[in-house]
């Protein structure tokens, strides 16, 4: 029964400001309508933070809300990960620290690890591989906040791609020798030629902040190379994805025709149906999170509750999760849901 790593605990945060299709249009300057930000882009809305939505606070309640539907007592926690982002209320604090102690959780250690957008898919391997191999660890939190749409420039025509950054947080609790829920086969792919290709370029010890370009350094994401970027991403970015999920597929002894629902991340309308068709799913088969933009790795945690919550996942479910990250990192695992 310790080879059974389970799903015991979900947990989700959305602030709850919401910047619309019309407002998106307006802060690109007439660049981008209404009905093209809504339809291609499809973003119909998506979350913004709130005064006291840091990236912190925020992963302290998706935590708490995981506690809650859980009933996990978070003395029994062992380990949190965190997967939050680096852009948090202060620089250089250990966000995994911080959420222990607002939720009580005296007990455990803490990590923050950062795999961008590939974050909790990467985390959940690695909390399985940590709770099948040391006996003193049985019940992992993998939790943090996101809110990295702060620094996009609506004017930058080269950010479309990120016009869709969001904010809030999610949680999810794992536990070894359980006999439900249980998370399968995962892998992961890495391109680190991409790793410059797209970032925050000022604020770092190569573009300090300074008087001069503190209005620009605040909204600098942005692709660095953005003809390079995408013509790599055009040459391996879907290839790399499928081997992932044929690996973590192959790894859970399932086929692609065994997936009855897909966590998938939010990314262009045309690309979501295009990723069910190449997989064989229908639309009814996943949910489109149009009405929340790209939350970051947040993403697939809130697709996981939003299909339970629509009874798209039941038990005897086989639930694929992707995701991918710049940097450049795919991945992909699989859970079996229900006993």
């Amino acid at each position: 029964m310790k080879e059974h790593i389970g799903i015991t605990g979900i947990g989700v945060y959305l602030p709850d400001n919401i910047m619309t299709a019309e407002d998106i249009a307006n802060e690109t300057n007439g660049c981008w309508s209404k009905e093209a930000v809504a339809e291609k882009l499809g973003i119909v809305g998506k979350r913004i933070p709130g005064e006291n939505d840091g990236t912190q606070e925020m992963g302290v309640k998706a935590a708490l809300n995981a506690l809650e539907n859980s009933k996990v007592d978070p003395k029994d926690i062992d380990v949190i990960l965190c997967m939050g982002e680096e852009w948090k209320e202060y620089p250089l604090t250990t966000s995994a620290l911080y959420i222990q102690d607002k939720i009580g959780a005296v007990n455990a250690w803490g990590i923050d690890l950062q795999n961008r957008c590939c974050t909790t898919v990467s985390a959940m391997k690695i909390a399985k591989d940590m709770l099948k191999s040391d006996d003193t660890i049985s019940t992992i939190m993998i939790v943090g906040g996101y809110r990295n749409g702060d620094f996009v420039d609506f004017t930058d025509k080269s950010m479309s791609m990120m016009y869709n950054l969001s904010a809030g947080a999610g949680a999810i609790i794992l536990e070894s020798g359980k006999n439900k829920n249980l998370l399968l086969g995962s892998h992961i792919i890495a391109d680190g030629s991409l790793s410059r290709d797209a970032g925050v370029k000022i604020g770092g010890i190569n573009e300090p902040i300074t008087s001069d370009n503190i209005n620009q350094a605040y909204k600098s994401l942005t692709l660095m190379r953005p003809n390079e970027m995408k013509e790599r991403l055009n040459d391996v970015s879907m290839d790399n994805w499928f081997k992932c999920i044929d690996q973590a597929l192959e790894k859970s002894n399932l086929e692609r025709s065994d997936i009855d629902y897909v966590a998938i991340l939010h990314f262009k309308r045309s690309m979501h149906h295009h990723m069910l068709d190449l997989l064989g799913l229908k639309e009814e088969q996943s949910i489109y999170l149009e009405d929340y933009g790209h939350i970051g790795q947040v993403d697939q945690i809130l697709s996981l509750q939003l299909g339970l919550e629509a009874g798209k996942i039941k038990d005897g479910s086989k639930v694929l999760m992707i995701a991918a990250g710049i940097g450049y990192v795919w991945a992909a695992n699989v859970i079996s849901w229900g006993a």
